[in-house]
């Protein structure tokens, strides 16, 4: 299995990463928004495009809710 950050084999330690460097990539990713799954929820459009034009960049209760 290689590392999903760098391509290098990954370490059993840190798997599926090669090492803590690309799990802190990974994670950084994550709690930055830098992976998203895209919805086709005419209500999560919506609430996007408010917050977009509101200038918010937080998610809506909504979309929070969603999350858990």
């Amino acid at each position: 299995m290689n590392c999903p950050i760098c391509k290098r084999a990954a370490d059993p330690k840190y798997r599926p990463f090669c090492s803590r460097r690309c799990a802190d990539i990974d994670l950084g990713r994550w709690m930055t928004g830098g992976y998203a799954i895209p919805s086709t929820d005419p209500d999560d459009i919506e609430a996007a495009l408010e917050r977009t034009e509101a200038g918010i960049d937080v998610p809506s209760a909504a979309a929070r809710r969603k999350l858990h």
